[in-house]
Order: C-alpha cells, then sequence, then structure tokens
C-alpha cells in the first residue's frame, strides 16, 4: 500500500488509514512565477539577466516558512498545490538545473509536513515564458528555437507588461497602454502560437525543424521532463508530497485553426472579454512574426453594448523575431509563403490535417503527453498521483481528457466566475437574490466539472485546481477604505461573500480544491497586487499586519466548519454562515482506524461546541487547540449532525 498521506479510491480521496479525505488547499502562491526578490511585473525589466536570475525565496524565504505555513494550517486548509516554474529549475541553460533551488523546494516541501499539509507540485505556466508576457519556460527556449524575444514588442509577437507599462507614470493603472487582466490575449499571437505548436506537435507539422539534431518537440518536452524529474528526485521520499500536476493550463498553440479564418464577432449577448482584442490568426501571426506589417480587426464593445470592429496595423518597423535570414519552419513546412509582393496562405488546413487525417489535439498531442509525465515522476515515486489539466478553453467548447489516461490521474481542471474575474466589478454589499442566483450558476459549472471526474478513467476524483476572487475590486475599494483606517471584515464583505457562494457549492458536490492563492509579498496596491501583471487574487497582503487575522484578506469567505476526513463515507455536508450551522451525514465504517474530523475556525472553538447527532453511535472529542472536533464509531450506520457554530 502507498505511504504517501493520499491515494485515491474510484472518486474519492482518501488517507492511509481509508478515511475518506476532502482536500481543502491553496495555492502557494503567485510570486512563485517571478525570480527573488526583485522580479514582479512592477518593476520595469528588458529580461537580460533570464540565464542569472534565482528564484529561491519564492514562495518565501525558509526562514519565514513555519510562519506563513503555520498561518495556512490554522486557516483550515490541508494542501499546498506548490508552484515552481521550468525556468526556475533550468534557467541557465540547457541541462544546467539549478541546484540550490531544487534544495530549496524540497525542503518547503519537508516544512510543510511538519504543519501537515500535504503537497502536489505545479510546473507553472501562463502565456509560455516571462518574456512572451506570462510564466514558466527559460528565456533559452526561444533562443534555441532561432528567436530574439528582444524583438516581441516592436514585432507584435506578444503583449508584454515589462514593454508596454510606463513606470515612471505614477498612476497605478494604465488601461491605454495596458489593461487589467490583458495578458491572456498572448496566447492569439506569435510568441505563443510559435512555441506551443512546436512543444506540442512540432514533431507531427514540422518534422523538418531540429533543434541541436533533435525535432524541435522531442527536444523541447524532454527538457520539459528533465526539469519535472529534478524536482521529483529531490521530494521522492516525502510521504506528504503526493503528486505533480501535468502543466498548468497548457496552450495549444495554432493547432486547429484555419491559417487564415477570422472568428466573427461575438453576439452582444456574449460579455466575455476573451473574444474581444486584436483577432490574429496563425497567418497574420507568422507575417508578422517574419518582419511584414500586419493589419489585424479589433473588436471592442461600444458604449451600447454592440461589438466595434476596426483595423489595426502592428509591426509598422517591419522586425523580424527570427534570428536567422529567410523562411521560418511553417513556411519550411509548406504552410504559407512569404512572397515577393505578397505573403500566401499555401495550405488553409495545416494545423488541422496532417497526412489528409485530422488531427485530434487531445488524442495526439495530449494523451503521450500525460503519459510521459506520468513516467517522469513515477520512475521517481511510483505512487505519485497525476492531477492533470488540458487547456481551460477546450473545456470551454466542451471537449475533455483523451481515452487513454494514466492509471492514479486526477482531473485537476480550473474554475473561475469569469464575469466577476475579467470585470473586477461587484456590488459591496450582494443581496440575497444576487448570492442565490451565483450559487445556482456556480452549481451547474462545477457540477460538470465533476462529471469530467467521473469520466475519466471510468471514475476518477475531481480537486479544483484553481478558483477564487480579485480583491482588487471596484478599482480597489478594498484597498482605499484599508488604507484609510478601517479594521472590520465589511471591508473585505464583497470577496468574503463571493467565496462563501463557492465553498458552499463546493461543500454541496463533495469537491476538493486549491483556491488561488497565498502570495507571501501580496501588496494592496493596484499596481503590485500578486506582483504579476497586475493580479491580485491572494488572500494574504503583507500590508494588513499586523491585524486581528494576521494578514488574511476576506478570512470569513474561506476559514469555515468543514468535514476534514471521514470514518467512512461522506455523504452530505452542508454550512449556513448566517444561521451558524453546520450539517453533515457520513456512512459510517468501524473498521477504519482513524477518527472523524471536523475542522472548526478557531473564531468558534473556544468552548466546546453544541452538536446534535442522531443515528449510529458515536463518541465525540473536542481538540481546540488543533481546531477540531472528533468522532469515532464502534458500529457501522449512518450518523448525521447539526454543528452549531456561532
Amino acid at each position: 500500500m502507498s505511504k504517501l498521506w493520499v491515494r485515491i479510491e474510484g472518486t474519492r480521496f482518501v488517507d492511509r488509514q481509508g478515511r475518506h479525505l476532502i482536500l481543502r488547499g491553496v495555492n502557494l502562491g503567485g510570486d512563485c512565477k517571478l525570480p527573488y526578490p526583485d522580479g514582479g511585473t512592477d518593476r520595469p525589466s528588458d529580461f537580460s539577466d533570464h540565464r542569472s536570475v534565482s528564484f529561491v525565496g519564492r514562495p518565501f524565504p525558509l526562514a519565514e516558512a513555519d510562519t506563513h505555513l503555520g498561518r495556512i494550517a490554522r486557516w483550515g486548509f490541508n494542501t499546498l498545490r506548490l508552484l515552481v516554474t521550468w525556468e526556475a529549475v533550468e534557467h541557465a541553460g540547457p541541462g544546467e538545473h539549478d541546484a540550490h533551488y531544487v534544495d530549496y523546494v524540497g525542503h518547503i516541501c519537508e516544512r510543510a509536513a511538519a504543519h501537515g499539509l500535504a503537497v502536489f507540485i505545479d510546473f507553472h505556466q501562463d502565456a509560455w515564458s516571462r518574456m512572451s508576457g506570462g510564466s514558466g519556460a527559460p528565456g533559452w527556449t526561444f533562443e534555441k528555437l532561432g528567436i530574439d524575444f528582444r524583438r516581441f514588442d516592436a514585432a507584435a509577437a506578444a503583449h508584454v507588461m515589462q514593454y508596454r507599462y510606463d513606470y515612471s507614470n505614477p498612476e497605478r493603472r494604465q488601461e491605454s497602454r495596458y489593461p487589467a487582466m490583458s495578458w491572456p490575449v498572448n496566447y492569439r499571437m506569435a510568441a505563443n502560437g510559435i512555441m506551443w505548436t512546436a512543444f506540442f506537435a512540432g514533431a507531427t507539422l514540422t518534422p523538418q525543424w531540429q533543434v541541436d539534431g533533435e525535432n524541435v518537440q522531442h527536444y523541447l518536452q524532454r527538457h520539459y521532463f528533465g526539469a519535472v524529474a529534478a524536482i521529483a528526485k529531490r521530494v521522492a521520499s516525502l510521504p506528504n508530497v503526493i503528486g505533480f500536476d501535468s502543466l498548468n493550463e497548457p496552450g495549444i498553440g495554432w493547432v486547429g485553426q484555419k491559417m487564415s479564418q477570422r472568428p466573427a464577432p461575438p453576439p452582444i449577448s456574449d460579455h466575455s472579454p476573451l473574444r474581444l482584442g486584436p483577432m490574429w490568426t496563425p497567418f497574420d501571426g507568422l507575417r508578422a512574426a517574419r518582419g511584414l506589417t500586419t493589419k489585424v480587426p479589433f473588436y471592442s464593445r461600444a458604449a451600447d453594448g454592440s461589438i466595434a470592429v476596426h483595423e489595426v496595423e502592428y509591426n509598422s518597423s517591419r522586425t523580424s523575431i527570427w534570428l536567422s535570414d529567410g523562411s521560418d519552419p511553417f513556411e519550411q513546412a509548406g504552410a504559407w509563403r512569404a512572397g515577393e509582393t505578397a505573403a500566401q496562405v499555401v495550405d488553409e488546413d495545416f494545423f488541422i490535417k496532417n497526412a489528409g487525417q485530422r488531427i485530434d489535439h487531445e488524442r495526439d498531442f495530449m494523451q503521450p503527453f500525460f503519459h510521459r509525465m506520468a513516467a517522469a515522476i513515477r520512475s521517481h515515486n511510483p505512487d505519485w498521483l497525476l492531477f492533470a489539466e488540458i487547456n481551460p478553453h477546450l473545456i470551454a467548447q466542451g471537449r475533455s481528457f483523451p481515452k487513454d489516461m494514466p492509471p492514479a490521474t486526477i482531473n485537476a481542471s480550473h474554475w473561475y466566475d469569469l464575469a466577476l474575474l475579467w470585470s473586477k466589478r461587484s456590488p459591496s454589499t450582494p443581496n440575497a437574490a444576487h448570492q442565490t442566483e451565483k450559487r445556482k450558476l456556480y452549481g451547474l459549472q462545477l457540477a460538470y466539472f465533476r462529471t469530467i471526474g467521473e469520466r475519466l478513467n471510468g471514475g476518477a476524483p475531481t480537486l479544483i485546481g484553481e478558483f477564487g476572487v480579485p480583491f482588487d475590486l471596484n478599482d480597489g475599494e478594498s484597498f482605499h477604505r484599508w488604507s484609510a483606517g478601517e479594521r472590520n471584515s465589511a471591508v473585505w464583505q464583497a470577496q468574503a461573500l463571493a467565496l462563501q457562494s463557492v465553498y458552499d457549492t463546493l461543500d454541496t458536490l463533495l469537491l476538493s480544491s486549491t483556491q488561488w492563492n497565498y502570495t507571501a509579498s501580496n501588496r494592496n496596491d493596484l499596481r503590485v497586487g500578486d506582483g504579476w501583471n497586475q493580479e491580485d487574487l491572494s488572500i494574504f497582503s503583507c500590508d494588513q499586519q499586523p491585524g486581528d487575522d494576521d494578514g488574511g484578506r476576506a478570512v470569513a469567505g474561506f476559514c469555515r466548519p468543514y468535514l476534514q476526513r471521514a470514518q467512512g463515507r461522506i455523504l452530505q455536508v452542508h454550512y449556513s454562515q448566517d444561521e451558524g450551522v453546520f450539517r453533515f451525514s457520513i456512512d459510517l465504517d468501524p473498521e477504519i482506524e482513524g477518527d472523524t474530523e471536523i475542522f472548526i475556525p478557531a473564531r468558534f472553538a473556544r468552548t466546546a461546541p453544541s452538536i446534535a447527532l442522531s443515528g449510529a453511535a458515536v463518541q465525540q472529542q473536542h481538540s481546540p487547540d488543533r481546531q477540531l472536533l472528533k468522532l469515532r464509531a464502534a458500529a457501522a450506520g449512518i450518523v448525521e449532525g447539526v454543528l452549531h457554530c456561532r
């Protein structure tokens, strides 16, 4: 039997004693995408130091680990999705792993164990790399593929805050230069189109593209898995490290797109910002990357809600991102031709079909990737769980994991209230009807995500790997109130109510989760936030210390009673914050050695809790120092409980 703290049985997580587990965790943390200590996007950079940077100190210096991890555990979390990046491990060059960082990650995991926190490692990326507007891959990946990332801004190949922002301007948000939450536009631009296509489909679409005598896809994936293996080797003996995430929100490049077919403007009823902005096609991106001036339609929403379309000219400087003169690998493979007078599409279906057969991204590329990832980690610990993700855009299209997945795979898909995430607008005091509608919407959407897990390998657990709320809602209203001296929970009421609705839904569906996120360096500052592209979803801010909640924001929204592990199978849980009542039912199994444990936050647990039990007989023990109510059954049966928490 596995020695890990967590294993799976069908669609459930269980511990070593066989108790049904709910993993309630947090992502640690948002600034792990960045070099330490001065790598945040709130500071200018030309990335010239990309080979000499260090990530030791992310998520925090080791001397501060017990303070932060102790806080996370006191808030009731039992799991960490620990962010690392390929760049953090292998920034110096191909095959040159940062031994100091690898050992540092091991020490963080060891300290997490001391606080009772299970860990799974997330190799994180957004928009491929810091140099292309996101995080993840080392800068040398561009260089090895013959690409100069220093030319990305001039060539309109990537949308990068460090090139767009005027850091000398005291204005905290500069929407005309770098709109908030605009970084996802990078997935439609040339840098991401090229890199993700090469990473997943290079052997299929550009077999002639060689890097040091090896196909580009095989070269990139070999180094990625090498970085994963370096971390895996260091933490293989730690029982609280329960597995690895496959790769955060992997891009798909241009796979599945027509070369020159543009998407239609969204209907007025579609308020998603994902379908606004420049509508790049692969042909547009390849032309601009080659140094050709390119006009691209730009979709924006007019004041009346309609969609306005105008053309924007890009790369007027005629800058090429390719280090060598002449054709790029896609032109060499027959996708397009630059021509002497005008560029032409040669194969409109180049990214859709290969050798006359339609490409299936999940089957052809993700399926072998998942198996290679599983092999890379399980060569060091065969019991590790694989927390798998496909591109969130594919899930929105109704697509899912390929049929043939490695055993012990978890559905670790991400879910957000996109309207809230992108608009950053919310009523300061939402009414009951608003909350009810949110719960209905969340219930439908998260139930669908659970179904994805139930179909994976005939039935697998689902852990929502990311969800969260922006704390910079309404132009930073909460920050202004805090700065003005308000020190009460009303400052974060909008965020707490939003989180409450999510956790209510997770409880109803018995879903495990890791909230996005805990950032140790977070600031109540519209420019800084989590330190990355003006995002601010951290439940902790160092600007709020000292304080009643020890730096926590909207703590009442996430630090709440829940059934952490059960001596049997959890049937139902429900917490009503308004009533101050926590209800649960468990199908007890006395053969399981271990107590049922209910987390009760310290603000409720100063005295023995009032609990009414019915059904099977159980003994109870209150451990206020651990914020736990323990129940022990000697006989099988169903027990129902009503716990009053005020």
